[in-house]
């Protein structure tokens, strides 16, 4: 495969809301040892890109300061040491960041095949979420069978992941969301929608006998709400806190009633971390992809130019599910 010299891509021009994501002309990126480089075909947007575009979370030092985290595309070159790979797959792969560019490139071992019917453009919204939820909810937070799962933004593509991934392994689910049409798109994944707008989750919960495992991206207020909802010996795992890090609690709840609370971010980890779950979800997650249990729920698509209005739309919350940029 030819590969040329030059790549358009979407650059950060300073830290602000979308309007400073510009497009630009780079070099196109070498692939190191044990690395791909990817002809991308549709790359993922998710709330990090936003917050790195805002100067809220930086990317790692061995990462590039484009955004984007998840995409899909062609292996167009591989570097040395890798094995199992070779130019002219299609692949779908997580990022350390780079997405937003025509060529971009991965670790090996966080790359993925694109499941058996999945179109590029879908399978370029499954890693970020999948990696997220699968390391989360399962690895992290042990959900079993049987289990009573609360995730907060239901919608979202976390959330509308987190359902059909939790519906699969047999738990029961309920999910908030802020409108009835994000609501119903929760109901029809799986889940027992609660409008938060409305209704209290806390209520509903505890008429349920609890939630043993909490999934939350809000924090603030909801921390300690979330407490409440949860039955004894419970888990709560935060991966966001859109709301406020911050809360205050009483922790004897947390003694007496046995409670775990941890959390995770997944940019952060380690390649050994990243290519543990990488394998997982091909064993695991994959299957179900390939089965139907696991859809990608798409709200809208944007050429790689109009990448702020991608982010526009991302942070007005009207959306339900995954916005992605189309690059080729």
């Amino acid at each position: 495969m030819s590969v040329p010299q030059q790549m358009q891509c979407i650059e950060i021009a300073a830290p602000g809301g979308p309007e400073v994501l510009k497009l630009a002309s780079r070099a196109v990126p070498v692939p190191g040892p044990g690395e791909l480089l990817i002809e991308v075909a549709w790359a993922g947007v998710n709330r990090p890109d936003a917050l790195q575009r805002a100067g809220a979370y930086k990317a790692p030092p061995s990462a590039s300061d484009l955004p984007g985290l998840e995409c899909s595309g062609i292996v167009a070159a591989v570097g040395p040491e890798v094995t199992g790979w070779q130019v002219g797959d299609a692949v779908c792969a997580l990022l350390p960041g780079g997405g937003y560019a025509e060529y971009a490139t991965c670790p090996a071992v966080h790359a993925l095949p694109i499941p058996h019917g999945v179109s590029l453009r879908d399978a370029a919204c499954l890693p970020e979420t999948c990696f997220t939820v699968w390391s989360t909810v399962v690895m992290r937070g042990g959900l079993k069978a049987g289990e009573r799962f609360l995730v907060h933004g239901g919608s979202s593509g976390i959330g509308t992941t987190a359902i059909q991934i939790a519906t699969a392994l047999g738990a029961r689910v309920w999910a908030t969301a802020g409108s009835a049409e994000k609501c119903a798109a929760c109901d029809a994944l799986g889940a027992t929608a609660i409008n938060y707008r409305e209704v209290d989750f806390v209520e509903v919960l505890r008429a349920e006998g609890g939630a043993n495992l909490v999934l939350d991206m809000v924090g603030g207020s909801y921390i300690a709400r979330n407490i409440k909802a949860m039955a004894d010996e419970a888990r709560m795992v935060f991966i966001a806190f859109l709301e406020s890090p911050k809360a205050e609690l009483n922790f004897a709840q947390i003694m007496l009633r046995r409670l775990t609370i941890t959390g995770a971010t997944l940019r952060p980890q380690s390649d050994a971390a990243k290519a543990e779950i990488a394998r997982q979800l091909q064993a695991e997650v994959w299957p179900m992809v390939e089965a139907g249990k696991l859809k990608v729920v798409h709200d809208s698509t944007y050429p790689l130019a109009e990448a702020a209005a991608a982010h526009a739309r991302m942070e007005t919350n009207a959306h339900i599910g995954k916005i992605v940029l189309k690059v080729r």
